[in-house]
């Protein structure tokens, strides 16, 4: 079973490699046992955030069963639907190159973080300027909705980068490995025994050999 300490050395050293070649990383945290892999992979788990992007961007809406299971599901208004499929799976693999533990687990300055969003905002503003008909956005009230998805997706990558900012989400881990490998080594036991803080208190005991 792989410890906590060596987990968190993968994914660090992880980080620094390209996607494919960091798939150990999710096997690392999910052999950490009890509260803290649970913590661990809550914070580097990026998936569920990608499939709630990809919902949205499909226009897909939260329904209810009826039966208490909320999920994603197509809009009975398919107005709301902007893009088509291949503008769900563009926009989806430009974001998958920001969105992923090697931006999270990284180091950036601020002023680094401001030029990467210039550059994405930039970018998604050609892709959906040259490929708009082909992304879906074939009438004019679609097209007049694209600002609408731009600066949703830079607000998303915006946040991924922030989690970078000055290495704090790397050092978040660092801090939670100490606690618990503090919190591992059990309460400290007072000098002079179980119960020495009180004994010389208890004035019955001066005639307990008597």
């Amino acid at each position: 079973m792989v410890t906590e300490e060596e987990a968190l050395n993968i994914l660090e050293e992880q980080s620094q490699m390209p996607p494919q070649e960091n798939s150990m990383s999710s096997q690392a945290y999910s052999n950490i046992s009890g509260d803290q892999g649970n913590l661990i992979q809550w914070q580097l788990e990026l998936d569920n955030i990608l499939e709630r992007i990809e919902n949205l961007l499909r226009g897909n809406v939260l329904t209810d069963d009826g039966k208490g299971n909320i999920d994603f599901r197509p809009p009975e208004d398919k107005s709301l639907v902007i893009l088509n499929e291949y503008g769900v799976q563009l926009i989806m693999n430009f974001i998958s190159f920001y969105m992923n533990r090697n931006t999270i687990l990284s180091n950036y300055r601020e002023e680094r973080i401001y030029e990467i969003l210039r550059s994405v905002g930039h970018t998604l503003s050609d892709v959906f300027y040259i490929n708009y008909e082909k992304m879906g956005l074939d009438c004019v009230e679609k097209r007049s909705r694209y600002p609408l998805l731009v600066e949703s997706i830079l607000n998303v990558v915006e946040s991924a980068y922030n989690r970078a900012l000055h290495g704090e989400e790397r050092d978040s881990l660092r801090k939670a490995r100490i606690v618990n490998q503090t919190q591992s080594l059990g309460p400290a036991i007072p000098q002079g025994g179980h119960g020495s803080g009180f004994s010389s208190l208890n004035p019955f005991k001066r005639f307990a050999g008597a």
